[in-house]
C-alpha cells in the first residue's frame, strides 16, 4: 500500500496518515450553508476532498471509508432569505441543496456516504450543550447558552492566535450577558415567528459551531481520522468545534488530522467571496458551456493548500489538456493506475505533480485508471468531444456529407467554415465525420 501523507494544520507539518481503525476510516468535511448558489470557490473543497476520499478508498477499500459532509439548513442567512421571499426556510434550503448537489455532481464530485442536516440533529445538539452546561464549560444567560472559552485551557491551539487577535478575528457580538468577550453561542432564542425548537433553555435554535460537533459524535464517533474544510474555517469555526467537542468528551480530540484547502480568487482580485461580490457560480460557468470536468481540472491545477487564481485562461488551458488526454485514452478498458501518479496524489494530494505525470502516460488503459484517481476522463470520449449532442450541428454535418457525395465541395467547405466559426471542428475518418468543440 502506498503511504499517504497529509499536511496536518494542527501539527503544522506533513504527517504519515494512519487511521485509528483501517477497517473504518472516517472523514468529515464542512459542507454548504444552503441559502444561495455555490460559487466556484465553494466548489474547491468539495473537489479536493472528493479526491482525498477516492485516494482513501483506493488504499483501504471502497467499503472501509465513511465520508460525511454536512448540510447547514438552519442559519440566520437562510432565515433572512426565506423572509425576503415570504416562504418557509425549508423551501429555500431544499431548493439550494438541490442546486448544490447538481452543481457538484457536474464537477464529478461523488455523493458522500453521509450528508447529515442540522435540522435533523437538533436533539443531539441539545444533549451536547446540556453536557457542557453540566460540566461548567457552558452557561445560560439572557435566553442564550454560551461556551465559556476560558474553561478550555487549550483553546486556540489549532490557529495559534493570541487572545486579542482571536477576539478581533471572531467578530464576536458584544453582549452584556457574556462572561468573557470570546465566549460563543451554542443556543440562541427564537421568537414565535421564527424557526425554533423546544429546549431546556426555552424555544430557540442552535449556533453554527455546535452542529458539526454533534453530527460527528452521532455518525462517526468522538474522535475521527480526518476533519477537512476551507482555510477560512480554521478560526473561529474549527477552533470552536475542537473546544466544545474536547470538553464534551473528557478531553478526547475531535480529529487526528486537520486538512484545509487554500483560497480561490478571481484574476486580479482578492479572495472570492459572496460578501465582496466578486463571485462566479458553478451554475453560471456550466451555463456558458464549460464542461464540469474542465472546471474540476482547473480546480486541481494548483496544490490544494496554495491560492488559486481563477481566469478564463485557466479554463481554456484545462479544456485543452483534457482534449489531449481524451484522444489518448480513447475507448480504453480497465487498467492499473500508474505508480508515479498514485505516489503524487498520496503525497499530500500533490495534484499538479500528478497531472504532470498523467500527461506523460501513453498507454490508454493506464492513463484512464490513473486519471480516475483524480476523477478525470470519466466521460465517453465521443460524448466529450461532441457534448450532449446538438441536432442542428448533427444536421449540418449530415448535410456536408451529402454535399460531398454530390461532389458539391464548395457547399461542403462552406458548412465546415460555418461550424469552425462556432468553434466546432470536423474530423473525417473511415467511419464517417465526427465533430468536437474546440
Amino acid at each position: 500500500m502506498t503511504q499517504i501523507r497529509l499536511h496536518d494544520t494542527y501539527a503544522r507539518e506533513k504527517r504519515d496518515f494512519a487511521p485509528a481503525d483501517p477497517e473504518r476510516v472516517t472523514m468529515y468535511v464542512c459542507g454548504p450553508t444552503v441559502y444561495n448558489r455555490a460559487h466556484i470557490g465553494n466548489a474547491r473543497p468539495a473537489v479536493v476532498f472528493d479526491v482525498l476520499a477516492r485516494l482513501l478508498r483506493h488504499s483501504y477499500g471502497e467499503g472501509r471509508v465513511v465520508y460525511a459532509r454536512n448540510v447547514t439548513d438552519v442559519d440566520d442567512k437562510i432565515i433572512d432569505a426565506a423572509r425576503a421571499e415570504g416562504v418557509e426556510p425549508a423551501v429555500v434550503t431544499r431548493r439550494y441543496e438541490g442546486f448544490y448537489l447538481a452543481d457538484m455532481g457536474a464537477l464529478g464530485v461523488r455523493a458522500p456516504d453521509l450528508a447529515p442536516k442540522a435540522t435533523e440533529t437538533v436533539a443531539e445538539m441539545i444533549a451536547m450543550i446540556a453536557r457542557l452546561v453540566e460540566t461548567g464549560h457552558a452557561y445560560e444567560a439572557d435566553g442564550h447558552v454560551l461556551f465559556h472559552v476560558p474553561s478550555d485551557p487549550d483553546y486556540g491551539a489549532l490557529g495559534r492566535r493570541d487572545r486579542e487577535t482571536m477576539i478581533a478575528g471572531a467578530r464576536v457580538e458584544i453582549a452584556s450577558y457574556k462572561k468573557d468577550p470570546a465566549d460563543f453561542v451554542l443556543w440562541k432564542p427564537s421568537p414565535p415567528d421564527m424557526i425554533g425548537w423546544d429546549s431546556p433553555w426555552g424555544r430557540g435554535r442552535p449556533g453554527w459551531h455546535i452542529e458539526c460537533s454533534a453530527m460527528i459524535e452521532k455518525h462517526l464517533g468522538c474522535t475521527i481520522d480526518i476533519h477537512g474544510g476551507g482555510l477560512d474555517l480554521i478560526f473561529p469555526h474549527h477552533e470552536n468545534e475542537i473546544a466544545q467537542s474536547r470538553c464534551a468528551h473528557d478531553g478526547a480530540p475531535l480529529a487526528r488530522y486537520w486538512v484545509h484547502n487554500g483560497f480561490l480568487s478571481m484574476a486580479g482580485s482578492e479572495k472570492m467571496s459572496k460578501s465582496l461580490g466578486n463571485v462566479v457560480t458553478v451554475g453560471e460557468l456550466l451555463a456558458r458551456g464549460h464542461k464540469g470536468e474542465t472546471l474540476r481540472l482547473a480546480l486541481l491545477s494548483a496544490h490544494y493548500r496554495q491560492p488559486l487564481e481563477w481566469s478564463d485562461a485557466l479554463i481554456a488551458q484545462s479544456k485543452a489538456t483534457l482534449d489531449r488526454l481524451y484522444r489518448i485514452a480513447g475507448e480504453a478498458g480497465a487498467g492499473e493506475a500508474d505508480p508515479g501518479v498514485l505516489e503524487a496524489v498520496a503525497d499530500d494530494l500533490n495534484t499538479p505533480l500528478a497531472l504532470s505525470r498523467l500527461s506523460a502516460i501513453d498507454d490508454a488503459a493506464t492513463l484512464k485508471a490513473s486519471a480516475a484517481l483524480l476523477g478525470l476522463l470519466a466521460e465517453d470520449p465521443s460524448r466529450w468531444f461532441q457534448g450532449e449532442g446538438d441536432s442542428r450541428i448533427d444536421a449540418l454535418v449530415a448535410a456536408r456529407t451529402e454535399a460531398k457525395k454530390a461532389r458539391d465541395f464548395a457547399e461542403a467547405d462552406r458548412i465546415r467554415a460555418e461550424l469552425a466559426e462556432e468553434g466546432i471542428l470536423l474530423e473525417d475518418g473511415p467511419q464517417g465525420t465526427t465533430w468536437r468543440r474546440a
